[in-house]
């Protein structure tokens, strides 16, 4: 194996993410569906989390940090992290768990953790739904919100940290705008230096 060479991964994803007004149907074809289907959508975009950290998470990985309510979460790697969660998703939670004390968060009717299989048909479903005519995965709402929060402006760095990405260059290649000439370091600065400097007190 040691003379093998590994393949060249080029700088764009191949994977085909989902547009705002596409995401939106999604989350809203989740509410209607039920409590436990619009947390599995919310969890995935809204923290890009990986199909396999979502359905680890259990009611006890639920906490709060500094007034910040997260979750605790394992990372690839086995490394353990703790990721924020806006309004949408911590009410997304107490809809989906109600008032069980423990458990997963992702359960099924009988109680029993949902599994990959039943994740996967459940936001293919969704999909279909929502109207999108292209295959939507789990992956697909990650990828989705890695594109969109760049697209908004989130630094990279801290994309890379929410998405618990290793290596920058992995959160590269979502940039879908990192070649807009409005982005040109050139012209940023140009206009840096164009702007007069305020005068020091």
């Amino acid at each position: 194996m040691a003379g093998v060479r590994r393949p060249k991964v080029g700088e764009e994803s191949p994977r085909l993410g989902l547009s705002r007004d596409q995401v939106a149907a999604l989350l809203e074809a989740g509410r209607a569906s039920g409590a436990r289907d619009f947390l599995l959508v919310a969890l995935l975009f809204y923290n890009g989390l990986r199909i396999s950290e979502a359905l680890a998470l259990d009611v006890a990985h639920l906490g709060e940090d500094g007034g910040q309510r997260v979750l605790s979460l394992r990372r690839k790697g086995n490394k353990r992290a703790r990721a924020p969660i806006n309004a949408a998703v911590y009410a997304a939670i107490g809809d989906a768990v109600g008032a069980r004390p423990a458990g997963p968060l992702l359960a099924t009717r009988s109680g029993r953790r949902l599994d990959r299989q039943a994740a996967w048909k459940i936001i293919g479903r969704l999909a279909r739904r929502a109207g999108i005519e292209h295959a939507v995965s789990p992956h697909s709402l990650r990828h989705t919100f890695v594109t969109l929060a760049l697209d908004a402006g989130v630094s990279l760095r801290d994309v890379q940290d929410a998405a618990g990405h290793a290596d920058p260059r992995t959160t590269r290649r979502y940039d879908r705008e990192r070649h807009a000439p409005s982005r040109s370091p050139g012209d940023v600065l140009a206009a840096y230096l164009a702007t007069p400097p305020h005068p020091r007190r």
